[in-house]
């Protein structure tokens, strides 16, 4: 089973050579650690910013930088700083590659549900719909069941809906599932030290298993 690091670790393997990347709140943001020094990416956020580094040491945090999700960041050379309008401009025209996002529940069509809880105070919609609607391909990194143990990849969504039909692959802490277009997960790999017979007994939805299924590596 991973944890938060092994996600972004595992996500960070699909980053390609000079792609334009967004990412969201949470697990995603951690993808920016990971990313092989080899490749050159640049890393977009919605408030403002083109050229996001790894997060700062205690002796690099300077507070005037920060990203959508009021996190410190720190700035690859090169790097700019525009209106929140502009940032919106590049998603909306189409021009980030790769949107990596968090979700409270995924359905087995693609839809994502990952910016309100009804009756409980989270951060927002934020550029979720946005970038939902406009990206070439997102990966949600997220956990496989909830605290109560109830799966979060399901038939349906139960929560508000993001956007629809949108999701491409999914890494949680116990797998990498493909969304496929004519509905359904495809289990690709699994988390070391879990099976596959734990991987169908978290997945509400419809899951597809073909050959033997390797576990990822790390």
């Amino acid at each position: 089973m991973l944890d938060k690091v092994g996600i972004a670790k595992r996500i960070a393997q699909e980053v390609k050579d000079g792609m334009y990347i967004n990412l969201g709140i949470g697990i995603p943001t951690l993808v920016a650690n990971y990313i092989p020094a080899n490749l050159n990416v640049v890393l977009q956020s919605e408030n403002g910013l083109l050229g996001i580094g790894p997060f700062p040491t205690e002796d690099k945090v300077d507070a005037d930088f920060i990203n959508a999700g009021k996190q410190t960041i720190t700035m690859m050379p090169g790097s700019s700083l525009f209106s929140s309008a502009e940032s919106f401009a590049m998603i909306r025209g189409g021009n980030i590659h790769l949107t990596i996002l968090g979700a409270m529940e995924v359905s087995e069509n693609g839809d994502i549900a990952n910016w309100k809880v009804p009756g409980k105070m989270v951060k927002g919609m934020g550029g979720a719909m946005d970038l939902v609607a406009s990206a070439n391909h997102i990966i949600v990194a997220m956990q496989h069941c909830s605290k109560e143990g109830a799966s979060k990849l399901l038939k349906k969504c139960t929560l508000p809906i993001t956007g629809l039909n949108c999701v491409k692959k999914i890494v949680t802490d116990l797998a990498v599932l493909d969304v496929l277009p004519q509905g359904g997960f495809k289990l690709l790999e699994r988390a070391p030290g879990v099976t596959v017979e734990q991987i169908k007994n978290a997945t509400e939805g419809k899951l597809i298993l073909e050959g033997d299924i390797p576990e990822m590596l790390i």
